[in-house]
């Protein structure tokens, strides 16, 4: 009885945490939303018209053959039965295989994975090393009254520089620097400076956006009370500013940032295109032009399953960062 007792306890403990329940909502969130993706990465490709067997083998491929590739591929059951077969193949770790190559769709994605990642992790880090002391010392400015047109000149070109497309930039960054001045390869993955322009066109718009949020989350800050008052104990400028006013302005940043990185993973389907970069955009592209199904669906799980992982841990950073948000939705 005492240890029943004891048991139901520590039961009820568990349930009470503010953790066990934060990291339980979130849990569960990231399954619904990986079933939601599933589930609409298979609609998407299957509402496309055309027929991908007949793409796969070219227009002159004998009706036998296609008929037979068609009900080896179980094209031919309904709907449902495709949808269960596939869900059971992607539990089981089975992504398909490639109508196109023939190889597995997982060894497609392996091979390609680390080029993608690589523009993005690296588009994501120099967003962060010029926003965050672009943004900082333009609310300083700001804060202080001194240079305006500073301030409002970088507010101007921010506005304009954060939305224009990434392969709009791409473009323009190709066109300058690849072909005018030649400082820089145009095409391909061969070697350091092929990543400059990529990730600078990645990189510019993301930036600006970000600092742009700095500035107004660190106007905010200096205008508070403990910022006066270590003002009024006359610390050093720099103390103030980096010990004081940047970590409390960092949270909307770190939420922000996070969305980025995941907008930047998406969006390096077009810049890598542009650049002809050996990466997944690459392969999303030409496997939507054959209709190779299992390849289109196996990226865009792939990029789908990075956001989400890119918003838990966003998610986990905040909590870790500020316990009231944990407390708060639990």
């Amino acid at each position: 009885m005492t240890a029943l007792a004891a048991g139901a306890g520590r039961s009820r403990s568990l349930g009470d945490n503010v953790w066990v329940r934060f990291a339980v909502r979130r849990a569960g969130r990231l399954l619904l939303s990986l079933w939601v993706l599933v589930t609409a990465a298979f609609l998407m490709i299957h509402a496309l018209p055309g027929d991908p067997v007949r793409a796969a083998l070219g227009p002159t491929a004998p009706l036998e053959l296609v008929q037979q590739r068609r009900t080896a591929m179980g094209l031919d059951d309904p709907l449902w039965l495709q949808y269960a077969h596939y869900l059971g193949n992607l539990l089981s770790g089975d992504m398909g295989i490639s109508m196109t190559t023939g190889l597995p769709v997982s060894e497609i994605i392996g091979a390609r994975m680390g080029a993608t990642v690589e523009l993005a992790v690296l588009a994501f880090a120099v967003a962060v090393v010029v926003s965050v002391p672009l943004g900082t010392l333009m609310a300083v400015l700001a804060g202080d009254g001194r240079r305006r047109a500073g301030d409002w000149m970088f507010t101007s070109t921010s506005v304009v520089l954060a939305t224009i497309p990434e392969f709009l930039v791409a473009v323009g960054l190709v066109f300058v620097f690849g072909v005018q001045l030649g400082w820089a390869p145009v095409a391909g993955r061969t070697g350091p400076g092929s990543y400059v322009l990529p990730v600078l066109a990645l990189a510019l718009g993301p930036a600006f956006v970000l600092a742009r949020l700095v500035r107004v989350e660190m106007l905010a800050v200096l205008q508070t009370d403990y910022i006066r008052t270590a003002r009024a104990k006359r610390l050093p400028p720099r103390v103030v500013y980096l010990c004081h006013a940047l970590p409390n302005a960092v949270t909307a940043g770190l939420t922000m940032g996070g969305l980025m990185l995941g907008a930047l993973v998406a969006g390096t389907v077009l810049v890598e295109n542009v650049f002809a970069w050996p990466g997944l955009g690459g392969t999303i592209v030409s496997s939507i032009l054959a209709k190779d199904y299992p390849t289109v669906q196996g990226v865009v799980l792939v990029y789908g399953v990075g956001v989400l992982l890119v918003n838990l841990a966003v998610d986990v950073a905040l909590a870790l960062l500020d316990p009231r948000s944990a407390i708060r939705e639990s």
